[in-house]
């Protein structure tokens, strides 16, 4: 029986525990060759971090254009925007759905920036297939493991984001339905976890950066919008990201933040994002 990638690699997973001694010091002192993942050109895993940028939800054409425009100016390499949006509160904006795709590959015709976007269930995959540069699995579905074996049998690069509540562990044998079913494109998240901390929307876990590396041989990115909830921490936990080894990061951003339908107190505009990418490109 042929062994995964996963299989090879993870040397923690049968209920070993990673503890505060040498073990951990050799992973923060070490650099981690992981996977490049091409996408039309952009390498995530490769020497440059990469810059996925644009607003939480798609609002209009001429909104996610502008912006596209804007964050392509800023220095970013792809452009993110969210379609269908899984709201805790059913009242909230929900995403413009399949109509905000249009309006994503508009964005992409005009400037060139690769799309990345969350699929919220299979009933959408051949869209995504044909269309979506990147496809999300987002922190609510990191446990639908039937959307996740739909994405293992594309060879489509996935984005994976952990869980709010997910532990490394149970993060990684997420991605490894994806690999088995024979999807390897696959490229970490960490987006921050649920603790009894309560002055950030969610925790940063940086230390994940180093362990995902390690033990899966993948690249992962981080997203400070979400990891913080606050748009004065999206800069200088961005800084953090890079510094500690992440391959990339995926952030909020807007060209009138205020205006924002969904995570406007998260979402930093534009000028931010242009200090943000020039500030990183002295740490990578």
């Amino acid at each position: 029986m042929q062994l995964s990638r996963f299989q090879i690699r993870r040397q923690f997973m049968a209920d070993t525990v990673l503890c505060a001694n040498s073990q951990v010091r050799k992973i923060m002192n070490s650099n981690f060759k992981v996977r490049e993942i091409d996408i039309d050109g952009i390498k995530i895993g490769g020497k440059n971090a990469i810059i996925i940028a644009g607003p939480c939800s798609v609002e209009s054409q001429d909104q996610i254009i502008q912006i596209a425009k804007a964050a392509k100016a800023a220095g970013a390499n792809m452009l993110r925007g969210g379609i269908f949006k899984p709201r805790t509160n059913p009242n909230d904006f929900q995403g413009l759905g399949i109509k905000g795709l249009e309006y994503l590959l508009e964005a992409k015709r005009q400037t060139g920036l690769p799309i990345v976007t969350e699929l919220m269930d299979t009933q959408h995959l051949d869209a995504f297939i044909k269309h979506v540069d990147i496809i999300q699995i987002g922190s609510r579905n990191m446990y639908n493991y039937s959307l996740l074996k739909a994405v293992g049998e594309t060879k489509k690069p996935i984005l994976l984001k952990r869980g709010f509540s997910a532990t490394i562990r149970e993060w990684i044998l997420a991605a490894e339905h994806i690999a088995k079913a024979g999807n390897e494109n696959i490229i970490f998240c960490e987006r921050g976890i649920r603790t009894f901390e309560e002055y950030t929307r969610n925790t940063l876990d940086l230390t994940a950066v180093p362990i995902i590396q390690k033990e899966t041989g993948y690249p992962i990115i981080v997203d400070p919008s979400h990891g913080t909830g606050i748009r004065a921490l999206v800069g200088i936990m961005s800084e953090a990201a890079i510094a500690c080894g992440a391959n990339g990061l995926l952030i909020e951003a807007h060209t009138h933040p205020e205006q924002s339908i969904s995570d406007k107190d998260q979402t930093i505009d534009i000028g931010e994002l242009e200090q943000i990418t020039k500030r990183i490109a002295l740490l990578k």
